[in-house]
């Protein structure tokens, strides 16, 4: 009991990083990832196909790849130019999951807003609304509740993906129960690092989950 409780204690000092890398890229690519869909359903040909390159490229390669050639790759490349200071690695981590998971809920988006029956925009106009209006009014509201359970296993995924900035030495709760199962040569650790991850993802689900029953008042 008393290993526990020194384990709960260390391996809690990580629990900071691994909880502000998971709310920093939650609240930068929702927004960033509606936006991408506005991109991807846009009519502008050469910003739409640069677009789809994007999704192609971050939806096609492993995202542990991006966070290792977010913090070497780029480094490199400015060491080559010779620009000084470098990223720094958790930068690097936060930098390269808003550009994943924004290619990934920008097409969750999109679908919602392709499902959205065309006669409703047709009605808005009829009512004298503008695109601003219909967009916040009538649009939103509806994608949000069509997106909500694809939107919340990206959540509950991107809980679980943050271990991967162990790879380049952030100092999460991965990389501490790592450095801890070596140092102690004892399973230990990964217990309670589960229970963490278990705990932050119970939160997480019940928090989805309100905001769901929440939202039924409005019936597609």
């Amino acid at each position: 009991m008393e290993e526990f409780a020194r384990l709960f204690l260390e391996l809690g000092k990580g629990l900071g990083i691994t909880l502000s890398l998971f709310g920093l890229t939650l609240a930068c690519s929702i927004p960033l990832g509606f936006l991408g869909s506005q991109v991807s359903l846009s009519k502008n040909k050469p910003i739409k196909f640069i677009y789809t390159i994007y999704l192609t490229v971050i939806r096609g390669t492993p995202l542990i790849l991006q966070v290792v050639f977010m913090y070497f790759g780029i480094n490199i490349i400015l060491i080559k130019l010779g620009v000084d200071p470098r990223i720094d690695r958790y930068p690097a981590a936060l930098l390269a999951f808003i550009i994943n998971y924004t290619a990934y809920f920008s097409e969750i988006f999109r679908g919602g807003i392709q499902s959205i029956n065309k006669g409703q925009y047709e009605a808005a106009s009829v009512l004298g609304l503008t695109k601003r209006a219909t967009t916040m009014k009538i649009v939103i509201p509806q994608v949000f509740k069509i997106v909500m359970p694809s939107l919340g296993n990206e959540v509950i995924t991107l809980v679980k993906d943050t271990a991967l900035v162990n790879i380049i030495a952030v100092t999460d709760l991965m990389y501490l129960t790592y450095s801890a199962v070596s140092r102690d040569v004892s399973i230990m650790p990964l217990f309670v690092a589960g229970i963490f991850y278990l705990a932050i993802n119970s939160l997480v689900s019940a928090v989805l989950k309100r905001i769901e029953k929440r939202m039924n008042y409005y019936r597609i």
